[in-house]
């Protein structure tokens, strides 16, 4: 086990790589920090699936958190409801959803993958909405097909479904954030 460990401290993803060699010296020279501690970072990203028709049928829920601890290699946790509504025959405490947390190793490379493979497999792709930012330096990435990540294998899904993906930095702007997305690969619409 102890083995183990340190194969995984020699092990630095690409994209973190990139970020800590040459892309902080950027943003640094940019914002003009004073302290190397207020250049923005990714902290994590959070991927979810909303599956409303879990309601109906159970096998769409597990289906679609098999599907997204296959495309984040992560164990998912499924998603309850807050509240009861009616109309939707939904109660409160019913699995309506599933989420992963990335951090560390997995959430850069989910992101190089995300970046390099996914999204240029997006149909009719012109790049991604820059004002989809929070006013606190965080970005909300809505995919509509799980297909585009090759992991996925068409025949053997039950349906097409979208998800929702939430990358979350430490920059106090969005204008920072934005700047640490741009220099990491991310295509923004022009």
């Amino acid at each position: 086990m102890w083995g183990n460990d340190l194969m995984a401290k020699a092990y630095v993803p690409t994209l973190k790589k990139l970020y800590n060699d040459k892309i902080s010296k950027e943003l640094h020279q940019e914002f003009g920090y004073k302290s190397v501690m207020q250049i923005p970072r990714l902290e994590k990203i959070v991927v979810s699936i909303g599956c409303g028709d879990a309601i109906v049928n159970k096998k769409f829920l597990e289906s679609a958190v098999q599907e997204i601890e296959l495309i984040t290699g992560q164990k998912a946790v499924k998603t309850k409801a807050k509240k009861s509504i009616a109309n939707f025959k939904l109660r409160e405490g019913m699995d309506i959803g599933a989420k992963v947390t990335l951090r560390g190793a997995y959430m850069w490379e989910f992101l190089e993958r995300l970046i390099g493979v996914a999204l240029p497999r997006v149909k009719d792709f012109r790049g991604i909405n820059p004002n989809a930012f929070d006013g606190n330096g965080n970005y909300s990435l809505g995919i509509t097909e799980q297909i585009i990540f090759p992991e996925i294998d068409y025949d053997k899904i039950e349906r097409v479904s979208g998800m929702n993906i939430a990358v979350v930095t430490t920059a106090k702007t969005d204008q920072e954030a934005k700047s640490l997305l741009q220099k990491l690969g991310m295509p923004f619409r022009k």
